[in-house]
């Protein structure tokens, strides 16, 4: 079929930048790095590590890469920290995200390998990685008599800088790219936990905690005996859990207290949790007993780790300068403390089940180069999945990753994953990295299959389970995820009661695919940041970019409202225009989110934009909310098609 553009929607820059073109079959999607459980000291990963990643990458991407350990690591002294991996950890993509890091400090000294593996084995972390699937690092002091001090901070730096410069690469004079290995091999992102025993309780106190570039990036710590000094300031707010209330440092837990504006409290027989009631992740908890370490870390990881992630949106080395890899990969402190779902087994704590499917049911739609739709991931509410609720009663989102990354990486981070345990949401979320279309020389993208089969898989999930709402059905998607959420209502808006395109890269709807739009109404918002790509956002100018203005005025032609003639930032500053209601709001107590909606003539809101004040183009776990606060209040009538709008849903 010839696709004739009706507008570009952005800028072919913003285009080569979040979509991928390649030539290579990419079928078979699995972001598994297919290997056996390893202990190695951190030197000998510096080896491995290059090997493994030059065997994963091709296999994902269908080209060569070049890899080399981190640099900073040269100057890390040797013998002191040591890493078990678990089997299969996550990679490729961004799938690397998605794996757990437990960091553990401990003033014990191990003579060997096999010493070291046995004292994490009796802690009981090796386990929790196995299941939960990550890496455990064990660092001991530089100094085995002295204990922690100055220089283990210096390798603390060096270690944070390798584990969390994810997808990060080094050019050569020549333009040679190199890319790092370790971040990809052992390495953490928002699941990066710290254990501190002893010594190591007490340089984390004196010697992490005080430096806001460091404990920013914790999503959780434990702490078992310790001290700390008593002129040690807390840098920022981390979730802590402390053994043994008589035994811990009173220095300790009033600094922890003081960095996480604690204002509330609960009690009960073994533990005492202080906390912010408006930010209740910022948490201090005393354990009333200690009995061993290797309770006292499950009781952290279940009751405090698990419900906590790190995630990156700020702008690159705000807060580092000075420091020797200023600017290198997330490299954004403050990371944001964020509320996470953890998939355990398959299955969430609040009874969200995670199904993955990879067959042949669309394969009959194909792209030129053979590519179909094969893989999507199913996130199921306990009602859905047992036939307990009732029929047609459970709303469905279709979610719709970003380039490079993983579908399930997705849900995680834009914060779908935990809405939808407390909103009892579905989600169906597909592998769509290689049919969303190809540039070609022209620079013009075509051979996307999206259109067609995202609303097939929708089908599919209403046709397979009985408690979905056909009435309240909403898309969205990040940057090429928000281009595939354009391409979805483009094929078939009638599925959709809303849809939130986020950071979103261009779709060209055809002639006959806005044909529909003569018959059929779609609430739209658009969101977008500061520091989004230039095809969303005008940073230059702090205005929404010249594509984000001719889809918001496709929308409203679709939605037979008027077009805006002339944009006029100096009097509607960010938008250009004059909305029927503007919504401001500060999300997760950090950043300032303001939302313009404009409404048709029966005075309901079916377009708008949505800006983010200061975030980088990255997921964000406080964006699901703001897509579903706009989605709620829309459902489509599966009979007249017509759109119903209710503005007092909770």
């Amino acid at each position: 079929m010839m696709r004739k553009n009706i507008a570009t929607i952005l800028s072919c820059a913003m285009f080569a930048s979040t979509l991928l073109s390649v030539d290579t079959f990419a079928l078979n999607y699995s972001p598994i790095q297919n290997t056996e459980a390893t202990f190695e000291t951190l030197e000998e990963t510096r080896e491995t590590s290059v090997v493994s990643e030059q065997n994963l990458e091709p296999e994902r991407v269908g080209m060569v890469k070049q890899y080399m350990s981190h640099p900073c690591l040269d100057n890390y002294p040797e013998g002191t920290t040591f890493v078990y991996r678990s089997a299969n950890m996550y990679g490729g993509r961004a799938a690397a995200r998605l794996n757990t890091n437990l960091i553990v400090f401990s003033d014990q000294h191990f003579d060997d390998k096999a010493s070291a593996e046995e004292y994490l084995k009796g802690l009981g972390v090796t386990d929790i990685v196995d299941q939960a699937v990550g890496s455990v690092v064990l660092v001991t002091p530089v100094d085995a008599e002295a204990g922690f001090g100055v220089a283990d901070q210096k390798a603390y730096y060096l270690l944070q800088t390798a584990m969390l410069a994810q997808k990060e690469s080094q050019t050569d004079a020549d333009g040679n790219v190199t890319y790092y290995s370790d971040a990809e091999y052992f390495g953490g992102y928002g699941y990066e936990y710290v254990i501190g025993i002893d010594g190591g309780a007490t340089f984390l106190n004196d010697y992490v905690s005080t430096t806001f570039d460091y404990v920013s990036r914790i999503a959780g710590m434990c702490l078992i005996g310790g001290k700390m000094d008593h002129l040690s300031e807390v840098a920022a707010q981390v979730p802590v859990y402390i053994a043994g209330a008589e035994e811990a440092d009173e220095t300790a837990v009033e600094q922890y207290k003081k960095a996480n504006d604690v204002d509330s409290f609960e009690e009960n027989d073994t533990e005492t949790a202080y906390f912010n009631q408006a930010l209740p992740l910022q948490r201090v908890v005393l354990a009333k007993e200690f009995t061993d370490a290797k309770t006292t870390i499950a009781d952290a990881y279940n009751n405090m780790f698990i419900k906590a992630m790190r995630v990156p949106v700020n702008k690159r080395g705000r807060y580092t300068a000075g420091t020797p890899y200023q600017g290198y990969g997330f490299d954004e402190a403050p990371y944001s403390l964020c509320d996470r779902n953890a998939v355990i087994n398959g299955r969430t704590e609040d009874g969200i089940n995670l199904i993955e499917h990879q067959e042949e049911r669309f394969s009959e739609v194909k792209t030129k180069s053979g590519e179909y739709l094969q893989t999507w991931f199913e996130y199921l509410p306990d009602e859905v999945l047992n036939n307990t609720a009732p029929e047609h009663s459970v709303p469905l989102w279709l979610a719709n990753h970003g380039g490079g990354d993983d579908p399930r990486l997705f849900v995680d981070e834009i914060g779908l994953l935990d809405l939808a345990g407390s909103e009892r949401f579905a989600i169906v979320a597909p592998e769509h990295q290689y049919i969303g279309g190809t540039m070609n020389a022209e620079r013009q993208w075509t051979d996307a299959i999206t259109p067609e089969v995202l609303p097939q898989l929708v089908q599919y999930m209403l046709d397979t389970y009985p408690a979905l709402d056909p009435s309240r059905v909403y898309v969205t998607g990040y940057s090429m995820g928000g281009r595939a959420t354009l391409a979805a209502i483009s094929g078939d808006a009638s599925l959709f009661a809303a849809a939130v395109p986020m950071a979103a890269a261009g779709y060209d709807t055809t002639e006959e695919e806005a044909a529909q739009f003569a018959d059929i109404d779609i609430p739209l918002m658009l969101t977008t940041s500061t520091y989004d790509l230039g095809g969303a956002f005008d940073s230059a100018n702090m205005t929404i970019a010249s594509g984000y203005q001719t889809v918001l005025n496709r929308v409203l032609g679709w939605n037979e409202m008027a077009a805006i003639d002339t944009y006029d930032f100096e009097t509607y500053p960010i938008v250009g225009f004059k909305a029927n209601s503007i919504k401001q709001i500060t999300l997760n107590n950090e950043y300032k989110n303001t939302t313009w909606l404009i409404n048709n003539k029966d005075g309901v809101p079916m377009a708008g934009v949505s800006y983010t004040e200061g975030l980088v183009h990255a997921l964000y776990p406080e964006y699901a909310k703001v897509a579903w606060n706009f989605a709620k209040h829309y459902s489509r009538n599966p009979e007249t098609k017509e759109i119903v709008y209710d503005p007092y849903v909770e």
